[in-house]
């Protein structure tokens, strides 16, 4: 090859291809990119769920009554029906919750009747968006669509949220909207984090050393809004305020922190705590009030008028609308009912106290019919029962869940289980405060979802992780698909009892495993 034809040094050196420089991802995984089979799998769940709850939903009861404690939200229901949106019960004010749950009530009653499935309905719709909840929020923690259909399963076998989303009751739209105001706050987690990324890889994150402001928050404004929606069901759901009020700000802290901004607990208090108090404590208050409109708006509502006739001008709060003045009085009543109903020297029969619900030692009876009233087992003593009872397999293991995720929370400083942690706390905790007072396992409803999670981790983390070998991942699906067989068996053996189906005596006793359950 002559000189004049040889390539030069620049074109016998092919060009270096320059490789895009990638964004830095500090905040962990992204959530999983399968987004259609995650909807499908949440939407057949939830479908499966609402089959399960929706069953022969108008059985049992009361010779054509509601059973247990529905003898005092659905009568209170069909009120609120007849009305527009409120109770007017002034003779004997046994109005003792706010009027949201009632209204729930109210609704499928007023689209099927005064029946079994006019004030079931909703709590079983209800129950059935808390399978899809769990499902999308179990996807969003663990990052595993597998692991989310795991949670969603688990819920379905789960007895509690099975009895509770079959009666005419509060506790389950407390637990719905605990779940969602939660699910919200991830959401908002996962948005934090990735505002902050992106102001990292522009380079303007350490402009400030309380860092950078992150905008407005629409889904920690929709937590606020759920919780106090859950406050407007049962007082209870303050709790959850607390707890996730507190989990908001940790959040944010260690997200500054992470990012690199330099001062981020004072950039958290600076930037984030008013905000987060709008969202997580102003407008739960807010829509709390805003549950009352009907009452408001209400010429017979219970205590409407109390300021004019039950109240002296200089004695309670004068500076306040007479309508604010008489709602008051009303919780003030309805205060001093909570704090006055302690277990008596005779307690109810089926009363617990909140250390024994973790593992549901104590459960409730809702229905008993035996003879002639519950015919169908093909013998003339059969047995037809409904009790809320927490499916062994999975309540049994409550503490050792428990502690797991205390150790993940504490050597790890793993986020998720401090969430649930959170959670599950926020829904028992607080009952130890006021131990004498009269209690029941149907207060633990807003346990299950966060049980259920607990025990989707562990199991997420018995399965492995995708990387792990073919015998290690092969094995762990192996242990996940047996236990998951043992609940759903347990949820099936226990299935006549949790529904009341009629039996014979003697698998009446087969199902009360514990002389407590007796």
């Amino acid at each position: 090859m002559s000189l004049a034809t040889a390539p030069s040094a620049e074109e016998a050196t092919p060009p270096v291809e320059v490789q895009p420089e990638r964004p830095w991802q500090p905040f962990g995984p992204p959530p999983p990119s399968d987004r259609l089979r995650g909807w499908t799998v949440a939407l057949t769940l939830a479908l499966i769920g609402g089959i399960v709850r929706f069953w022969n939903l108008g059985h049992p009861a009361d010779k054509g009554t509601p059973v247990f404690d529905e003898k005092h939200y659905v009568p209170q229901a069909w009120q609120v029906l007849r009305n527009g949106g409120y109770e007017d019960n002034p003779g004997y004010e046994l109005v003792v919750h706010p009027p949201l749950g009632k209204q729930l009530i109210a609704f499928g009653e007023w689209i099927f009747g005064y029946n079994g499935w006019g004030w079931r309905f909703t709590a079983a719709l209800f129950g059935t968006l808390c399978v899809l909840l769990i499902v999308r929020i179990a996807r969003r923690l663990t990052r595993s669509t597998m692991l989310g259909a795991v949670a969603g399963i688990l819920l379905i076998a789960d007895g509690v949220s099975h009895v509770s989303s079959r009666v005419g009751m509060l506790d389950i739209f407390l637990a719905l909207f605990v779940v969602a105001s939660f699910g919200c706050l991830l959401v908002d987690r996962d948005q934090v984090r990735a505002r902050l990324t992106a102001a990292m890889n522009e380079g303007w994150v350490g402009n400030s050393p309380l860092g950078p402001r992150l905008g407005f928050r629409w889904w920690r404004f929709a937590a606020g809004v759920f919780v106090g929606l859950a406050c407007a069901v049962k007082w209870s759901g303050v709790w959850f305020i607390v707890a996730f009020g507190i989990l908001n700000v940790v959040w944010d802290v260690t997200a500054r922190r992470t990012a690199g901004v330099r001062r981020p607990w004072v950039g958290t208090i600076a930037r984030d705590l008013a905000p987060a108090l709008w969202a997580l404590a102003l407008t739960p208050v807010l829509v709390y009030f805003g549950c009352w409109w009907a009452w408001f708006a209400s010429e017979t509502g219970t205590d409407r008028w109390a300021a004019s006739i039950k109240l002296t001008v200089d004695t309670f709060l004068p500076f306040l609308p007479d309508s604010l003045r008489g709602l008051l009085y009303f919780h003030s009543n309805v205060l001093s009912f909570h704090t006055g109903l302690n277990t008596p020297a005779t307690p109810h029969p089926w009363e617990s106290k909140p250390w024994s619900w973790p593992m549901g030692l104590r459960p409730m009876l809702y229905y008993y019919e035996s003879g002639a009233g519950a015919m169908g087992c093909g013998r003339q003593d059969c047995v037809g029962a409904v009790m809320l009872i927490g499916t062994p397999a999975m309540w049994w293991l409550a503490f050792p869940m428990l502690g797991w995720a205390v150790w993940r929370a504490v050597s790890r400083l793993d986020w998720r289980y401090s969430a649930v942690l959170v959670g599950y706390g926020a829904a028992w905790v607080p009952w130890f405060f006021d131990i004498d007072r009269q209690m029941y396992f149907f207060y633990a409803t807003a346990m299950a979802p966060f049980l259920v999670l607990g025990l989707t981790m562990a199991l997420g983390e018995i399965l492995g992780k995708a990387r792990a070998g073919f015998e290690r991942r092969r094995t762990g699906l192996l242990v996940v698909a047996l236990y998951i067989g043992l609940v759903v068996a347990n949820f099936a053996w226990l299935w006549p009892v949790l529904v009341g189906d009629s039996i014979t005596p003697w698998r009446w006793n087969a199902e009360l495993w514990l002389p407590s359950w007796r």
